[in-house]
């Protein structure tokens, strides 16, 4: 499939807050039909269906199997999204998962194998990448505009909700792990962005208010990439304000990135720059106070990835990347000592062309 004057025919599974954002997405691009919406809970599907004017289903292997289904969108919980997405691919149907795409590294790996076999396209779901600071700020970076990179920090959290201890999230089974599996792959994904692969990893975690052990509702890290910069976040369901931030420091300047948009603040970009070692830098500021658009360019992107031959931004192999950093940020953390994450050893080697 590469002819402009195709169109994609999706199926969504999962039709809760999320899924509806991805639904209104879909059914927003020219190039897309929106064919069905399946979820456990029928009267979830039928309202997103209602809006975007495709059909309800409450099997989701009869929705993925229909024969005008080409692409699927896997939007469920963490538990999920490996068996489905797993599915679909054997089907060869083109299939975009939702971080964090798996439980493991192992479920990632999985659906990673199974894409190269199938011949079809696999992303992950990180859509901070649309954001349009965060894209612009990557511009200017690879442009060389604060010349080579020092270091990187990213802050990212909220406060969940009344009963968030007796979400899915809260459940290792179902989640996989806590914040860091939440809103953390998100920061690990943007790291890796910017700084490329990291070759060691120091690690706390800490469950300091929900009652939800053994998921952590925070996360600290550092990181040293492969080029010497060194990465830190912390992810954090205790920030009583929904708060995102991500800053990077080079030899000639910064970038710094403050919201998402909604609750977590308008969007702004500063770029300073310096002329000389102890000037004062000279700063731009950029604001971006539309609406939250980030999943619909981010489908745009997938789209024109299967219909005109483009690359997949954050496919399988890169979420896999970034689950096994994941995993590191946990190795760490228990083992109380630096590791090295297992990008940096054979177990990707059948994977990478």
């Amino acid at each position: 499939m590469n002819s402009r004057h195709d169109k994609l025919g999706v199926a969504l599974i999962g039709a809760g807050r999320f899924g509806a954002k991805r639904a209104r997405a879909i059914a927003s691009d020219t190039r897309s039909r929106l064919i069905v919406v399946a979820d456990v809970m029928l009267e979830r599907a039928r309202a997103i269906a209602a809006e975007c004017g495709c059909e309800a289903e409450s099997d989701w292997r009869q929705a993925v199997e229909r024969n005008e289904v080409n692409t699927v969108v896997v939007s469920t919980p963490n538990q999920m999204l490996s068996e489905i997405s797993l599915f679909a691919i054997r089907l060869g149907k083109h299939t975009l998962a939702e971080k964090p795409f798996g439980r493991t590294p192992e479920e990632a790996r999985t659906l990673v194998a199974a894409a190269r076999a199938s011949g079809i396209r696999l992303k992950a779901g990180y859509n901070h990448r649309y954001h349009p600071a965060i894209r612009r700020a990557h511009d200017f970076f690879s442009q060389g505009a604060i010349g080579r990179l020092l270091f990187l920090r990213c802050i990212y959290g909220h406060g969940g909700r009344p009963g968030y201890e007796r979400e899915w999230r809260a459940q290792a089974a179902l989640s996989g792990g806590g914040e860091l599996l939440d809103q953390g792959v998100h920061a690990l994904d943007l790291l890796r962005w910017f700084a490329g692969e990291f070759e060691s990893v120091t690690a706390m975690l800490s469950t300091a208010y929900w009652p939800m052990e053994p998921v952590e509702d925070n996360v600290f890290a550092l990181l040293r990439s492969v080029e010497g910069a060194v990465a830190q976040l912390h992810a954090s369901w205790t920030y009583w304000k929904n708060t995102f931030s991500f800053e990077a420091l080079g030899e000639k300047g910064y970038l710094r990135v403050n919201g998402l948009g909604g609750a977590y603040g308008v969007e702004t970009l500063c770029l300073g720059v310096r002329e000389g070692l102890g000037d004062v830098p000279r700063e731009q500021s950029f604001v971006f106070p539309s609406p939250d658009e980030s999943l619909t360019r981010e489908w745009e992107a997938f789209a024109g990835a299967i219909l005109d031959g483009e690359g997949v931004h954050s496919d399988g192999l890169d979420a896999l990347r970034t689950l096994q950093l994941a995993e590191a940020i946990y190795r760490a953390a228990r083992e109380g000592q630096t590791v090295r994450p297992e990008v940096h050893s054979a177990v990707l080697s059948d994977l990478v062309t």
